[in-house]
């Protein structure tokens, strides 16, 4: 069964120091089954690499390389998300005072039926609440 995910576990994979056995099976995981995640997703793994290089925790280099790896996995980026952001994703945003970005993985996981790998405490929270279960103890 393939599952949805997140940034922040997504970023963790390109962080050493954030790399726990928990977040490396996940990719694992994502390498054998594949894995979903809103259209958002791409923008927001490329900003959060464009950032670190800004503060200087990775140079130019590793960030073109983490790019690469990260386009790389099988990871199927869901076409109907934005149609759906002043609806659904706008309500699960407020139900559960979650950022829209947030929204957005819970969205997909509830529409797909899948669990949802995060390290976000109020997303993992949320998605407890909405009935989805999660790959990654928060």
């Amino acid at each position: 069964m393939s599952f949805v995910v997140d940034n922040s576990v997504a970023l963790a994979w390109c962080f050493e120091d954030e790399q726990t056995e928990a977040i490396m099976s996940v990719l694992d995981r994502v390498c054998d089954e594949g894995a979903n995640a809103p259209q958002l997703w791409p923008i927001e793994a490329l900003n959060g690499l464009l950032m670190a290089e800004r503060r200087k925790r990775i140079d130019s280099v590793l960030r073109r390389r983490l790019t690469g790896f990260l386009q790389a996995l099988p990871i199927e980026i869901d076409t109907e998300t934005a149609g759906l952001t002043w609806t659904e994703i706008a309500e699960l945003a407020e139900r559960h005072r979650l950022t829209s970005y947030d929204a957005t993985y819970l969205e997909l996981a509830l529409r797909l039926g899948l669990p949802l790998a995060t390290t976000d405490k109020a997303l993992a929270a949320a998605a407890a609440s909405a009935g989805v279960s999660l790959l990654l103890s928060v």
